[in-house]
C-alpha cells in the first residue's frame, strides 16, 4: 500500500498518557477534561503575555502568531497543556464556555489563532466558540492592502490555526471558527462542531467519522479524502466545497445524514468516484464493497429528493458496478450455491453489458445494430450458398422480420430456416432484457 493510500485507510496513531492519580486531581476541582500536569510559572507568564496581545489583521498579527519573535517561525507551538492551562485561566479563570448552557453561547472562546497545534492530542477538550480564524465581517472587511502587500486569503491562512494531523475525538467545538485553518489528516471522530465555522478550512483527509456538523459552515472547505461516514450534517454549508482531487481522492459518505443539506450547491461533476468505492478497489474486502454500494445508494435518494436526477443517476450506476463486484465475491463452488450465487453475478453482468443497468441504453441500440447488421450478412451468405442470394436491402429485411416477427420452426431442414429461429431467440432476448432494465429502473426508484 501506498503512502498515499494509507492516507485513507488508518487514523494516524495518537498516543493516550494519562495518570489515574492526576485525572482525579482534576476530577476533584471539576475539570475532568485535563489530563496533564500544570505548566510551570515561566510558560504561564509566557502565555498570559501573549494572550493579552491585541491583533492586528493588516499586520498579521495574533495572540499566538509573533513574526516579531521568529519571522521564519511565525506561529508559537503549544501543546495539550498549554491548552487546558489556557482553558482552566480563561476569563479570570471563568473556564471553558459550556455550549450547553444557551446564555454562555454570547461569550468569546480561547483566540488559538495563529497558533501551531500539529500533531497534539486535543481529544474531549471543551474547545467551544474557539477563535481560529478569521471571522465573517473580519474577512469581508479585508481588502488586498496594498500598504501590507499581503492578499485576503494570505490574511486569513495567518490566522487559521494549524491542527495537521491533530487528534480532536470527541473535542467539543461548537460554534468554533475554524475558517481558513489547517486540518489536513486532524481525527475529529465523534467531535462535536454544530454551528462551526469552516469556510476555506483544509479538512484534507481528515476524519470526520461520525462527528456531529449540524449547522457547520463549510464553505470552500477542501474535503477532498476527508471521511465523513456516520456524520451528522443537518443544515451545513457545502456551497463551492472541495469534495475531490486526484492526489487525495473523493471524501467518504457512506451513512451520512444528509438532513436538509442543500446538495445543489456542490459541484458533483468533479466527483468521479466517492471516496467508499477508492477504499473499497484498494482494500479489495467485501465489507468495503457493501459500504461502497450503499453510499452512492444514499447519496443518489438524497440527490433525487433535491431534483438533482442526472447526478442522482450517475451514483445508482456506481452502486449497481459495485453490487457486481459484491455478487462476484460471494460465489460459492458448492454444488447447491453455485447456480444461485453465479446467477446473481451473470445477471447483473449482462445487464451491464446490454444497457448499463439502463442508464447507457445507447448500449442496447448498439447491440440491436451490430445483431441486425450480423444476421443480415449471415442471410446474404446462407442465401448465397443455398442457391437464393440477396440483395442487402433484402437480407435486412428478412433478418428485421426475424428479430422481430418470431419466426421459430424446429423441424424445416433449411438453412435459411433455422437461421430465422436463432435470430428470433435472440431478438426476444434483447426485448426481454429491455424489459427488465425498466421493471429494474422502476422498483430501484
Amino acid at each position: 500500500m501506498t503512502e498515499q493510500d494509507d492516507r485513507q485507510t488508518s487514523i494516524p496513531p495518537y498516543l493516550f498518557i494519562t495518570d489515574s492519580g492526576l485525572k482525579t486531581s482534576w476530577e476533584l476541582q471539576g475539570q475532568p477534561w485535563r489530563t496533564e500536569t500544570e505548566i510551570d510559572q515561566k510558560r504561564q507568564q509566557f502565555l498570559a503575555e501573549r494572550r493579552r496581545i491585541i491583533p492586528d489583521i493588516p499586520k498579521g498579527i495574533y495572540p499566538f502568531r509573533a513574526p516579531d519573535l521568529d519571522e521564519k517561525n511565525p506561529c508559537i507551538k503549544l501543546n495539550r497543556a498549554d491548552i487546558e492551562w489556557l482553558l482552566a485561566t480563561h476569563e479570570n479563570s471563568r473556564g471553558p464556555i459550556n455550549w450547553e448552557d444557551k446564555s454562555q453561547r454570547k461569550r468569546q472562546g480561547l483566540d488559538l489563532r495563529g497558533a501551531n497545534l500539529s500533531g497534539e492530542d486535543l481529544h474531549d477538550l471543551p474547545l467551544a466558540c474557539t477563535k481560529g480564524g478569521l471571522a465573517d465581517p473580519h474577512w469581508d472587511d479585508v481588502t488586498d492592502d496594498t500598504q501590507w502587500n499581503i492578499a485576503k486569503k494570505e490574511k486569513e491562512s495567518m490566522a487559521g490555526v494549524c491542527m495537521q494531523e491533530a487528534n480532536l475525538l470527541g473535542a467539543q467545538l461548537q460554534g468554533a471558527n475554524l475558517s481558513g485553518a489547517n486540518l489536513t489528516r486532524a481525527g475529529f471522530v465523534g467531535a462535536q462542531l454544530q454551528e462551526a465555522a469552516l469556510k476555506r478550512a483544509n479538512l484534507t483527509g481528515a476524519f470526520l467519522t461520525g462527528a456531529k456538523l449540524q449547522g457547520a459552515d463549510l464553505w470552500e472547505a477542501q474535503l477532498q479524502g476527508a471521511d465523513l461516514r456516520g456524520a451528522q450534517s443537518d443544515g451545513v454549508n457545502l456551497e463551492k466545497a472541495t469534495l475531490s482531487d486526484e492526489q487525495y481522492g473523493t471524501v467518504l459518505l457512506a451513512d451520512i445524514r444528509w438532513g436538509d443539506v442543500n446538495l445543489a450547491v456542490v459541484d458533483w461533476t468533479s466527483v468521479k468516484k466517492l471516496g467508499d468505492e477508492q477504499l473499497a478497489r484498494r482494500t479489495k474486502s467485501d465489507d468495503s464493497y457493501r459500504d461502497a454500494v450503499r453510499a452512492n445508494h444514499q447519496l443518489a435518494v438524497a440527490l433525487r429528493n433535491q431534483g438533482l436526477n442526472e447526478e442522482a443517476d450517475r451514483f445508482d450506476y456506481r452502486a449497481q458496478v459495485l453490487q457486481r463486484k459484491v455478487y462476484w465475491n460471494q460465489i460459492t463452488w458448492s454444488p447447491g450455491q453455485l447456480v444461485q450465487s453465479l446467477g446473481k453475478w451473470l445477471f447483473s453482468a449482462i445487464l451491464a453489458a446490454f444497457t448499463g443497468y439502463g442508464y447507457k441504453p445507447q448500449r442496447c441500440f448498439s447491440w440491436y445494430i451490430i445483431f441486425l447488421l450480423f444476421f443480415t450478412l449471415l442471410h446474404m451468405m446462407v442465401g448465397a450458398r443455398v442457391g437464393h442470394p440477396q440483395t442487402f436491402p433484402n437480407a435486412l429485411a428478412v433478418s428485421i422480420q426475424s428479430l422481430h416477427g418470431r419466426i421459430f420452426s424446429f423441424q424445416s431442414s433449411d438453412p435459411q430456416t433455422w437461421l430465422n429461429t436463432a435470430e428470433a431467440f435472440v431478438g426476444l432476448f434483447i426485448e426481454a432484457i429491455v424489459v427488465a432494465v425498466i421493471i429494474h429502473r422502476i422498483l430501484g426508484k
